[in-house]
């Protein structure tokens, strides 16, 4: 188990207070999550200024120390992808501490693949040679990053959620061939800084929409601090609600949202063998707070 969070903006946004400040920001579930676990193996920030991302992590607890609160204080940006790691596959050292980057891409994980030893094995046969030989770590989390880049270097570029659900049904596929009934653990979240894929299953992952620019509950103050060009739009990401006030919503089971660079929002079904789940390719078109349709595919 872990705890992750993500954002991303249209606006460079300030995420100190659901990093460090708020009631049940991320480092609090890192001392202490709903059900009491400690995620105190490491932690990482991502987040994007410029398009590119600048990512720092440490291989001890977000709540030792002021590194983390440090460095929460200077994110401001459009997107950010943050992760406190409980290990679970691979030692406690930078190498397997999340998020992980290649090039324009970060991914944080939350969960566990079992049997990861000869999954592990499928999964590097369908791994391109250069991003096989870019993983540096021990963990399921970061061979299943560079599966999923493979699948997208090599499937449809202008569908990275549609993408990312084929791939992560390969992946439950192969654990029920290897581990019939394993509870498989994927929640996950990929960013580029433009747009963002989530996938929920057998965790619980929360979201939020903001279609304005508010004073936030937690410092008083606005997270924008200048006049935005445009309508402000936003949306939020984590395994537990960082803000008990505002309306997050729960991904449903054995789904993946999309939020793409115009801020629409797709929640796509994942089969998942043996288990009650939503028809292959059913999908769900939604403007969240922005106002648009919802649509059944």
């Amino acid at each position: 188990m872990c705890r992750l969070y993500a954002l991303m903006a249209n606006e460079p946004t300030r995420a100190e207070c659901s990093l460090v400040r708020s009631q049940n920001s991320l480092m609090r579930q890192s001392e202490g999550d709903a059900e009491g676990v400690v995620h105190g193996h490491g932690w990482g920030v991502a987040d994007y200024t410029d398009g590119a991302p600048s990512v720092e992590k440490q291989a001890w607890a977000a709540y030792h120390g002021e590194h983390f609160p440090r460095k929460a204080a200077r994110v401001h940006a459009h997107a950010v992808v943050a992760h406190v790691r409980r290990a679970t596959v691979g030692q406690t050292s930078i190498e397997n501490t999340h998020p992980f980057r290649h090039g324009r891409f970060t991914f944080a994980h939350n969960g566990t693949i079992p049997d990861f030893g000869q999954v592990r094995q499928r999964m590097l046969a369908e791994t391109d040679p250069l991003h096989r030989a870019a993983i540096r770590g021990q963990t399921d989390s970061e061979h299943l990053f560079h599966y999923l880049l493979t699948c997208w270097s090599r499937g449809a570029q202008d569908d990275l959620p549609g993408t990312v659900r084929a791939g992560l049904e390969r992946v439950i596929a192969w654990c029920h061939e290897i581990a019939p009934g394993s509870r498989v653990g994927l929640n996950i979240v990929l960013s580029d800084g433009r747009q963002m894929v989530a996938s929920r299953l057998n965790r619980s992952l929360w979201y939020l929409c903001r279609d304005a620019i508010v004073r936030c509950s937690v410092c008083g103050r606005p997270h924008v601090h200048h006049e935005p060009g445009a309508a402000y739009r936003a949306v939020e990401v984590a395994s537990e609600p960082v803000t008990p006030e505002e309306p997050w919503r729960l991904l449903p089971e054995a789904s993946v949202l999309g939020v793409d660079p115009d801020y629409r929002l797709r929640i796509l079904s994942l089969r998942v063998p043996a288990q009650s789940a939503p028809r292959r390719g059913s999908e769900s078109l939604f403007g969240c707070a922005f106002g648009s349709r919802t649509m059944s595919a």
